[in-house]
């Protein structure tokens, strides 16, 4: 496996995150599983994620194999969960894409691995997430890592999993 670089994504690198977004929707939709489409994440969803500094990419030399947002905001249905850690500090990935081309091969667990411990040397004491119930492969490899699911949430008449991590 590569060993990957992570960095704060540009506005320069917008189209490309674009396109790693639309292939990935693509091969969801082609596999049955619909938790993005068209109006999420959109462009402007993800061109504000830049702007606040939010949005990650991890790459190996030029080619762009994740993209991940880590941020403390939330929808109000993070709100209806009872959390393991209630009190603990944390942090929430959104938006974990993993470039097509490079799936099912690891780079997804190395990205998460190196979240996680860019998190706890900020001192950051848990990790909360959603993960759409038929994304078998991202809900594996969540409850592989020591993630568990703790509520559930409501968007665009779908369900996914709450789920958390102690770091």
């Amino acid at each position: 496996m590569m060993e990957l670089e992570f960095i704060l994504a540009q506005e320069k690198d917008l189209d490309i995150i674009m396109t790693l977004f639309t292939d990935a929707i693509d091969k969801l939709n082609r596999n049955g599983i619909n938790q993005w489409d068209s109006t999420y994440p959109d462009r402007n969803t993800l061109k504000e994620d830049i702007m606040k500094k939010q949005l990650y990419i991890g790459l190996f030399k030029e080619t762009i194999i994740s993209a991940y947002v880590i941020t403390q905001e939330y929808d109000e249905q993070y709100d209806n969960c009872s959390w393991k850690f209630p009190n603990s500090t944390f942090s929430i990935i959104h938006r974990l894409c993993i470039n097509p081309m490079f799936q099912n091969k690891g780079y997804g667990t190395l990205t998460v691995m190196h979240i996680e411990n860019q998190l706890k040397r900020k001192g950051v004491e848990s990790i909360r997430l959603d993960v759409f119930p038929l994304n078998t492969s991202a809900l594996k490899m969540y409850e592989k890592l020591g993630y568990s699911k703790v509520g559930i949430a409501k968007w665009r008449g779908l369900e996914f999993y709450l789920m958390e991590k102690k770091l």
